[in-house]
C-alpha cells in the first residue's frame, strides 16, 4: 500500500509538472475553449519547443485563414480589455507580455508588459492603445516562468480590431498607421527558444524594453542573459503597482 501511495504521489507530481498554464480568454487557436476548434490540442499548457521550432504560437497562427481560425473577439482602440490564464503549475509566477501582430505572426508589437507575479492571478487587464490599427490581428500572451526549466510560453488568438476588414486590401493610410503604431513600441521579448537569449532562474524577468505600459509587482528582478538584442528602447510612461 505504501508503495502504491508513493507511486500515486509521484504520478500526481508528474501530471502537475506537465500541466503548466494556458491562455483561456481570448481562446487561442486549437484550444478546447475556442468554439471554432475541431482539432483540439490538449497540451496547450506546454511551453514552446526549446529549439524554437514552433515559435510563434506553437505554430498555430497558420490557422488564421481557416475555419478553425475565425476571430474570437472584437476590440476597439482606446478601450479596456483583459486576458485570462488558467492552469495548475504557475512556477511561482514570472513576467508576461501582451502583444499584437498584423503580419500573420512575423513580427510582434508589445502593448503591455507585466513584471512579476504573472500569472499568479487569472485575469490581467490592459488598455488597447488608441492608435491601434484596425483590422485582423493576432493577440499573444507570452510568459517567462520564475522557477523551473528556462522556458517560454505563448498562446495566440485571432481578434478583430475596430470594424474589421481585409488588411490585404489596406489603404496606404492604414499601412502608415500600422508603421506608426509599431515604431512607438518594442518588439515582443523572445528567449529560451535557441535564439541565444535566456532568462535567469529564481527571478522575475525585467524586460529590457517593456514598452510604455507596464504593470510591476516584484522585488526580485533580473534582466536576461546572452545575445538578446536591442530594439525600440523606450522609457516607461506608466506603471501600475499591484497590492
Amino acid at each position: 500500500m505504501k508503495y502504491a501511495a508513493a507511486v500515486g504521489a509521484l504520478f500526481g507530481l508528474a501530471t502537475m509538472a506537465q500541466a503548466h498554464m494556458e491562455m483561456i480568454w481570448p481562446p487561442p487557436f486549437r484550444s478546447k475553449h475556442n468554439p471554432h476548434s475541431t482539432d483540439i490540442d490538449y497540451s496547450m499548457t506546454s511551453p514552446l519547443e526549446a529549439d524554437g521550432s514552433n515559435f510563434p504560437c506553437k505554430g498555430y497562427h497558420s490557422l488564421i485563414d481557416t475555419a478553425q481560425g475565425k476571430p474570437v473577439a472584437q476590440w476597439q482602440p482606446g478601450q479596456s480589455y483583459n486576458f485570462t490564464i488558467g492552469g495548475t503549475a504557475n512556477h511561482r509566477g514570472g513576467s508576461c507580455q501582451a502583444s499584437l501582430s498584423y503580419d500573420g505572426g512575423k513580427t510582434w508589437t508589445v502593448i503591455h508588459s507585466y513584471i512579476g507575479n504573472c500569472p499568479l492571478t487569472p485575469t490581467w487587464d490592459f488598455v488597447l492603445p488608441v492608435d491601434t490599427p484596425t483590422g485582423d490581428a493576432l493577440f499573444a500572451w507570452s510568459w517567462f516562468n520564475k522557477v523551473g526549466n528556462r522556458e517560454m510560453y505563448m498562446n495566440c488568438a485571432h481578434v478583430t480590431i475596430g470594424d474589421g476588414g481585409d488588411r490585404s486590401a489596406a489603404s496606404k493610410s492604414a499601412v502608415s498607421d500600422a508603421a506608426s503604431f509599431v515604431s512607438k513600441r518594442p518588439a515582443m521579448f523572445v528567449a529560451n527558444v535557441a535564439n541565444g537569449c535566456s532568462t535567469l532562474e529564481g527571478t522575475d524577468l525585467e524586460f529590457p524594453e517593456p514598452g510604455p505600459e507596464v504593470t510591476e509587482n516584484s522585488s526580485n528582478t533580473a534582466g536576461p542573459a546572452g545575445g538578446c538584442g536591442s530594439k525600440n528602447r523606450l522609457k516607461r510612461s506608466a506603471k501600475t503597482f499591484r497590492a
